[in-house]
């Protein structure tokens, strides 16, 4: 039996998603947990990996298993095991053809970014950061000039494994709460797919236009130049979530990881 699973985490205590001989990854902890609770070995995939630091709203793993169980039972079974920072949201068998990874049509991230003339303290670690105030009508003019399918080399860490650097990028909506020098800025992220550390090289480009060290076209510069050394430093990765991937309805996941559902939220607001 193939099973799918959505998993919530707090990424601060871990490095990263994918397993490593410390032991202190979130597949690490995951992988442990299933295997106590199906007392036996359990190897998962999951649908997109997570850096050091970075959250997860709805991360979507799979793994195979002779093990019966209910649905309700390996989430609640597994989350006895799991440290408190980690929970198994929901499980749903899937057929033997869906694949977290290659099965999804989309995956989508959020940025939440304190804007402060003070460093966070009770969220710390939950949000990124920017001192200086931020131009919200700039940072939405350059992220327009990156919609589109494109080559982000400009925007893809060294050590990135991806085969090429054209993705689709669907969707960068950047919303404000709050007036003044404090409130909070969300940058939501949708494309086919994503590069190792781009979303976290488009917010420290997208900062530096909001803070008016660069034009909204530099960042069309940035972009055609397919260059790293051409863009802005790397992000904290303290405020980016993974919001998860979408998928065609007809695997019969949770509404929220439907590509569907989630397009009739876009185009119709509520």
């Amino acid at each position: 039996m193939r099973l799918a699973l959505g998993i919530r985490y707090n990424g601060q205590a871990y490095d990263g998603w994918q397993s490593q001989s410390s032991g202190r990854t979130v597949q690490d902890k995951l992988e442990k947990a299933l295997s106590q609770f199906a007392a036996q070995r359990i190897s998962t995939l999951c649908a997109g990996r997570t850096d050091a630091g970075v959250h997860a709203l709805m991360q979507v793993i799979h793994f195979d298993t002779e093990v019966q169980r209910e649905p309700f039972s390996w989430m609640r079974g597994t989350n006895r095991y799991l440290p408190d920072d980690i929970a198994v949201q929901w499980a749903h068998p899937v057929p033997a053809e869906f694949h977290c990874r290659a099965s999804a049509l989309a995956r989508r991230y959020v940025y939440v970014l304190s804007q402060s003339p003070v460093r966070p303290s009770l969220d710390a670690g939950r949000v990124g950061w920017s001192m200086n105030l931020l131009d919200g009508d700039a940072m939405r003019a350059a992220a327009a000039l990156l919609i589109g399918e494109h080559d982000f080399s400009s925007f893809r860490a060294s050590a990135c494994q991806a085969r090429s650097p054209v993705k689709n990028l669907r969707r960068i909506e950047i919303t404000r709460h709050g007036e003044g020098e404090r409130c909070r800025w969300q940058f939501e992220f949708e494309a086919d797919a994503f590069l190792h550390h781009m979303i976290r090289n488009l917010m420290g480009c997208l900062v530096r236009v909001g803070r008016g060290a660069e034009s909204p076209e530099w960042i069309g510069e940035v972009l055609a130049a397919r260059s790293r050394d051409a863009a802005a430093p790397t992000f904290s990765p303290d405020g980016l979530y993974f919001l998860g991937p979408l998928y065609d309805a007809k695997w019969g996941l949770p509404a929220e990881a439907t590509f569907q559902a989630a397009r009739a939220a876009y185009d119709d607001p509520p």
